[in-house]
């Protein structure tokens, strides 16, 4: 089972990048095209959403079935802190920043105001998300390579 959601988190990870990319890209061709709020960038909003909530629910299985919750209390070890700590808060945050964006963007009505809306909540949440993934160049992520499990 572990090596499942492992694999499943790590595929997962590409997938919620490419979505936010997309959306991204859409809402910043939305604002400077000045083109209206259209039923794909919503389509692409609510896979980012989709997505990031199911990494979020399998990131947490994977964190109370790895124990990093029982570790918190070793943080002079920077992969058990990164793993037990640093990740978890900062997926939140992103996960949060991606879900105040989508539901921001429907109770505005101007198309320009929620492709605004999109683009600055969704940056900050990839920039969160790139700076917090165990990349195989960092050393939380070393040895790991690209799709970790596989």
């Amino acid at each position: 089972m572990y090596t499942g959601l492992t694999h499943a988190h790590s595929l997962l990870r590409w997938l919620a990048l490419i979505a936010i990319l997309i959306a991204l890209v859409n809402a910043f061709t939305g604002i400077s095209n000045k083109r209206a709020f259209s039923a794909n960038d919503n389509r692409w909003s609510l896979l980012t959403l989709i997505f990031f909530h199911l990494q979020l629910v399998i990131g947490l299985v994977l964190y109370f079935t790895q124990g990093w919750h029982t570790q918190i209390g070793e943080m002079s070890d920077k992969v058990v802190r990164f793993y037990s700590l640093e990740h978890l808060v900062a997926m939140l945050v992103a996960i949060a920043l991606v879900t105040i964006g989508r539901i921001s963007s429907k109770k505005v009505k101007e198309d320009r105001k929620k492709h605004k809306r999109h683009l600055v909540y969704f940056f900050i949440s990839f920039v969160i998300v790139l700076i917090n993934v165990p990349w195989p160049f960092r050393e939380v992520g070393a040895g790991k390579g690209w799709f970790p499990g596989m």
